[in-house]
């Protein structure tokens, strides 16, 4: 396995194509524009440039890994001779469909299908392809290039040649891969996402300020940061969907989301890609300031 696509190019496409290119993988990274790639390729850049600093590569690591991507804006350009594809598009099952029914078309057979969802069935995903078993999740966490974990999700009819092919790889990465069945949210968004969402309800009903419920978890609880920092950094809206899934997956009333959280997503404060969520983000700051709707 030599060839992979990455598609999408935004904080996980970019990110999972560093992670490929930086282990010598020949990566082709697909989006709808050029602009987006372009922004892509300077984050990656100034990423590496963080890795020099930090003394982990050096210059020749950063030329090889850049020169290890290509971009295209074209989906059978870019997937046509892909050993891997990793689907890194918007959390959106009706996009997610759509997409792999057309990656099974492009791409030559027997080439795994892999989809970085946070929630979206597996199962479900691989319904709409040629070769179901050939279809698998590979849960990367953010920031890619820097976090180990790689929750590795096994759809109904995935097969176990395809499972350990992508276990084997994840290694290679340098990553430590976990496998676990095709259920809403999987493991990690099962058990974080109400605990999230319960910090929520917890300010909504008064029970403390936003840096006083951070502040128990991380010094109470050993968290390297607060639970709505921590959403505010995953960003609202894709809590909310995640949420969502869970909820109608399981039908059980202790997944619905905050009515808190639903509001400031109507509201457009996603967190830190709008600028404002539980706390207000300001360029160049690395202050961590409580929003002034909480303050």
């Amino acid at each position: 396995m030599k060839n992979i696509t990455v598609i999408g190019s935004g904080t996980m496409g970019n990110g999972i194509a560093h992670t490929f290119a930086q282990n010598g993988y020949n990566v082709s990274l697909v989006d709808i524009n050029d602009a987006a790639l372009q922004k892509a390729l300077q984050t990656i850049a100034g990423n590496l440039d963080r890795q020099i600093k930090k003394g982990t590569i050096d210059e020749a690591a950063k030329t090889a890994t850049l020169n290890n991507i290509k971009t295209y804006t074209d989906a059978y350009e870019g997937a046509s001779d892909a050993d891997l594809v990793v689907e890194a598009a918007t959390e959106n099952r009706e996009i997610k469909l759509k997409l792999f029914k057309q990656l099974s078309d492009v791409c030559k057979p027997g080439a795994i299908l892999a989809s970085n969802t946070s929630s979206i069935s597996i199962t479900e995903i691989a319904a709409v392809t040629k070769e179901p078993g050939n279809v698998i999740g590979m849960h990367f966490m953010n920031p890619v290039p820097v976090m180990k974990l790689v929750e590795v999700i096994r759809g109904y009819a995935t097969t176990d040649a395809t499972t350990q092919t992508i276990m084997e790889l994840s290694t290679n990465l340098g990553k430590e891969p976990v496998e676990v069945n095709d259920y809403p949210g999987f493991v990690a968004n099962r058990i974080l996402m109400p605990m999230i969402n319960e910090a929520v309800c917890t300010l909504f009903e008064g029970v403390a300020g936003v840096s006083e419920i951070d502040t128990v978890m991380k010094l109470g609880m050993a968290h390297p940061m607060g639970p709505l920092q921590l959403a505010d950094f995953i960003g609202l809206d894709v809590c909310l969907a995640i949420l969502k899934v869970l909820h109608n997956g399981f039908g059980n009333p202790k997944y619905a989301p905050c009515p808190l959280l639903v509001n400031m997503v109507t509201a457009g404060h996603l967190g830190v890609k709008s600028g404002s969520g539980f706390y207000k983000y300001t360029a160049g700051s690395k202050d961590l300031v409580v929003a002034e709707k909480f303050a």
